[in-house]
């Protein structure tokens, strides 16, 4: 009996390849998809990228440019830190030499001091006609009709005020100490010295209210005080001299005052002159109870050039010393 003949598989048909081609197919639209997905993506992180690249760029160009600026700034402190430091050393220099040239003066006043107590203590023990002896010899009246400079040397007391601001610390002290020195040298022998700044200040508050004895190592203290007498002032002499006037007047007491001074910040000029003449009115012999002698130091006008406020003051001290029976010196220079 003849086998049936077999029939062959075939691995290839048509179908399984219609299958296999579409899974291709599904395959390549899959992958152009992700492809297409995965270009934008890569394309906005590119973008963002980028912008925070020209971001950075701008930030860091900008912090250089406050680098370089900061770095500028620091060499000009450390400038700065060099030059004050060298100030400071020389001041540091001057400081110290001022306290020994003080130390020296004040080692000079105390011995006197203790000299003139020692001196005080004896004379104690005198008698009354011995001690007025005494006094009859060592000190003679002024004459009323002595002058210097045009300045009456009649007063038996006399009273510095003296305008202790920054204009006249910078533009003229060397000249106030210099004019100081020859009013005092113009009153060989004087029973009392005072010296106050124009606010009223004391130079030594230990004589706050009373006189200064007048001796040679005495007047050397005060000239060796002024040099360096530096304290806060107004530019106003009118609390000076009325603290002066107030304070020290006595009838029996012949007393002349020296205002030094550059400039007068006062509100009125006529307010002070009227203030300064109801304290000190004039005698029965027509003269004013205590003279007022009044210098001008031109600061204002060399070194700050200010005409006008120097005039200001000028016409005040002119006024003061005309109406207070005294001499107004205006200085031409300051040396």
């Amino acid at each position: 009996m003849k086998q049936p003949r077999r029939r062959e598989v075939e691995l290839f048909s048509l179908s399984f390849l219609d299958v296999i081609s579409c899974g291709f197919g599904a395959m390549i639209v899959l992958l152009v998809v992700v492809i297409a997905t995965q270009r934008q993506a890569v394309e906005q992180v590119s973008g963002n990228v980028r912008g925070q690249v020209e971001a950075s760029t701008t930030t860091r160009e900008a912090l250089a440019g406050e680098h370089q600026t900061l770095v500028r700034e620091l060499e000009a402190k450390k400038r700065q830190l060099a030059q004050l430091q060298q100030r400071l050393t020389v001041l540091g220099g001057e400081f110290e030499r001022a306290q020994r040239q003080q130390g020296t003066a004040l080692a000079g006043a105390e011995a006197s001091i203790r000299a003139e107590e020692q001196l005080r203590a004896v004379q104690q023990s005198l008698s009354e006609e011995m001690k007025r002896l005494a006094s009859q010899a060592e000190y003679k009246p002024p004459d009323p009709n002595a002058t210097i400079g045009g300045i009456p040397v009649d007063s038996e007391y006399i009273i510095f005020v003296i305008d202790t601001s920054g204009s006249m610390q910078q533009g003229a002290w060397p000249l106030v100490v210099r004019k100081m020195q020859e009013v005092l040298n113009s009153y060989p022998r004087v029973k009392g010295i005072q010296v106050l700044n124009d606010q009223g200040t004391y130079m030594f508050p230990s004589y706050a209210g009373q006189w200064i004895p007048d001796t040679p190592a005495r007047r050397a203290v005060v000239i060796e005080r002024l040099r360096g007498w530096n304290i806060f002032s107004a530019s106003n002499p009118a609390p000076g001299i009325a603290q002066a006037i107030q304070t020290f007047h006595r009838p029996d007491q012949p007393t002349s005052i020296f205002v030094f001074g550059d400039d007068f910040n006062g509100s009125s000029i006529d307010e002070v002159v009227r203030s300064v003449a109801r304290l000190n009115p004039k005698t029965a012999s027509g003269q004013a109870a205590v003279r007022i002698h009044t210098f001008g130091f031109p600061v204002m006008v060399l070194l700050v050039n200010q005409q006008a406020s120097f005039t200001r003051f000028a016409h005040l001290m002119r006024i003061l010393a005309e109406q207070n029976s005294g001499s107004f010196v205006g200085l031409p220079a300051l040396k």
